[in-house]
């Protein structure tokens, strides 16, 4: 018994001797999860565009509202794994928006507007949605139209990661639709009839 009692005095002055990690993201005055590696920006997208191509890296757009489950779980399940964190950070420039928002966005073609209507215009009416931008648009004459992809919903680790991939390699220019390049990838990975959450 006084093993025990020792013991647990030492828990109690030292703290746990390990801690589980929940994955809880930090949530913000706007009622959105944060993560702190996502990039504040003036929402410029014309800048964040060319930002993102200096360092190397691709636009993502991510529209989010305060309550969303599924914003929740994206940002405590799937951006919190380690293997789809660290390979979004490594390849993509992340921004925030909120689909009922009103700061100030300005548009491929000029156009300033608040993140509500910048949604709106941009087709945008569910949460999350993930928004993959190429990596120039000097053609574009806004966002929904020079969107490469558009990640409606909250999906699992497996999905997610695949898209941001899919969309790194270019997929959208080439045969393979994503679908198929998802099925090729579970498959590969031995994960076709496992559960992917």
């Amino acid at each position: 018994m006084r093993a025990i009692v020792g013991f647990l005095a030492f828990l109690i002055m030292t703290g746990p001797p390990f801690v589980v990690e929940t994955g809880a993201a930090e949530m913000g005055d706007d009622g959105l999860h944060k993560q702190d590696w996502f990039s504040l920006t003036f929402k410029d997208v014309g800048e964040d565009l060319e930002a993102a191509r200096e360092e190397g890296k691709r636009l993502v757009l991510i529209f989010e509202q305060r309550g969303c489950v599924y914003c929740r779980k994206m940002h405590e399940v799937v951006l919190s794994d380690p293997e789809v964190r660290d390979y979004i950070k490594a390849n993509y420039k992340v921004v925030q928006y909120n689909l009922f928002g009103d700061e100030e966005v300005t548009d491929l073609d000029g156009e300033v507007l608040t993140e509500k209507k910048a949604a709106r215009k941009w087709g945008v009416v569910f949460t999350p949605t993930v928004v993959f931008l190429p990596e120039t648009a000097a053609e574009a004459t806004n966002v929904g139209k020079a969107a490469v992809s558009v990640m409606p919903g909250g999906f699992g680790k497996m999905t997610t990661l695949h898209m941001y991939e899919w969309v790194v390699a270019k997929g959208y220019e080439g045969d393979e639709h994503f679908q198929k390049y998802h099925a090729r990838r579970l498959e590969e990975d031995g994960l076709i009839g496992q559960s992917l959450e």
